[in-house]
């Protein structure tokens, strides 16, 4: 097993959090968000991954100082031991930080066999999906245990935190956030992006996430074929990467909509597409309080979600509509529906600090979480 001890300088307080893969994805982006702005003279973020590969923020995570410990090992016990071994190895680290929802059971057990007294479970999400039976009995054995094991809980919103932890007493609900005044900065330059970079003077619809069951880019596809039919020129920008996009990709090319659906993979320009998207989409089976959506609220842009995504995500600026995933034809009818005037930079701005968007104020208070251990 490789040796983890890696010379790290623990001049300052190092919080290891246990991630899946540090890619572009709400949790991770969320972290990322947090660890550019935190004091890095008084707090340095490590992260344990579980996947083989380069993670998207890798690079940047290293830069910054922190360290990429991957742990690739076959079934949840065998990552459970290796993890104890890692923070025996390592037995600086205060500070547990587990971001895996019903694995957190797991991780924070690790760390608690190691010794590890600060263990801090984070909900991003209300649902674990529709469990088989056998995955039901391991919810509730993992819900259990993560209660038990995790000193310190934090969610990004009431339901995250009733669904991992039965309750919002004692949880600490950080929000989600994001470097708004740069978000709306570089918003107002990038109005025209989509047309300039891609020639595109249709209806421009954007999806960002994951490519997997829970985003239902399934649906998506069908509110295009309903807009097609109706012979809207229009545009949908899919934008990620995951298990689904060899299959989402053969059913474009099968539905002859190449011409109307673009997948743009992972990129680093999202804030510019947003800017200059008509609509963002989230039919999601289930969400938390997506990342994806304060971002959205930040250059103005209307998204129309899933009525199963928590209402905690309308803000109140008339930039959330929900509706039931029940019927791709009443989401393209609200595509189609004449835009609505959007509210001013600094009201969003306002609602959004007012709300615990800010990243930077949200950075400060995290610093100040750990260093009270």
């Amino acid at each position: 097993m490789t040796d983890y001890k890696d010379n790290l300088d623990f001049n300052m307080e190092r919080v290891l959090h246990v991630v899946g893969k540090m890619d572009r994805a709400g949790a991770e982006t969320m972290l990322m968000n947090l660890y550019r702005h935190i004091d890095r003279n008084q707090i340095q973020f490590d992260f344990v991954t579980f996947t083989g590969g380069t993670g998207d923020y890798d690079a940047e995570i290293k830069k910054l100082g922190g360290r990429v410990f991957p742990i690739l090992a076959n079934n949840p016990i065998e990552r459970m031991l290796r993890l104890k071994r890692l923070l025996q190895q390592n037995p600086e680290y205060k500070v547990v930080h587990a971001h895996m929802l019903l694995s957190n059971a797991f991780h924070l057990l690790a760390a608690k066999s190691a010794g590890v007294k600060n263990r801090i479970s984070h909900a991003h999400n209300t649902s674990n999906g529709q469990p088989s039976v056998i995955k039901k009995v391991y919810e509730k054995w993992a819900l259990i245990t993560n209660r038990q094991v995790a000193t310190h809980k934090i969610a990004c919103g009431e339901l995250a935190a009733q669904y991992l932890f039965g309750t919002t007493e004692n949880v600490w609900l950080l929000p989600n956030a994001v470097d708004i005044r740069e978000m709306t900065t570089i918003a107002k330059k990038s109005r025209d992006f989509i047309s300039q970079e891609f020639s595109d003077n249709g209806l421009k619809v954007i999806q960002v996430g994951r490519l997997s069951n829970v985003k239902n880019h399934q649906f998506s596809l069908e509110i295009a074929e309903q807009l097609k039919k109706r012979k809207v020129n229009f545009t949908l920008y899919i934008v990620g990467q995951g298990p689904l996009e060899d299959q989402l990709k053969q059913h474009v090319k099968d539905k002859s909509l190449s011409d109307n659906i673009i997948f743009l993979g992972v990129r680093d320009d999202i804030t510019e597409l947003m800017a200059s998207a008509d609509y963002m989409i989230m039919p999601s089976l289930h969400e938390g309080f997506p990342v994806v959506l304060v971002e959205s609220h930040s250059v103005g842009l209307t998204a129309i979600v899933s009525d199963q995504v928590s209402s905690e995500v309308d803000l109140g600026l008339g930039l959330v509509d929900f509706l039931p995933i029940n019927s791709a034809e009443v989401w393209a009818d609200r595509l189609l529906e004449p835009k609505r005037s959007t509210p001013s930079e600094e009201e969003v701005l306002d609602v959004l600090r007012s709300c615990g968007f800010d990243v930077s104020l949200n950075a400060k208070k995290l610093a100040q979480f750990y260093l009270e251990f």
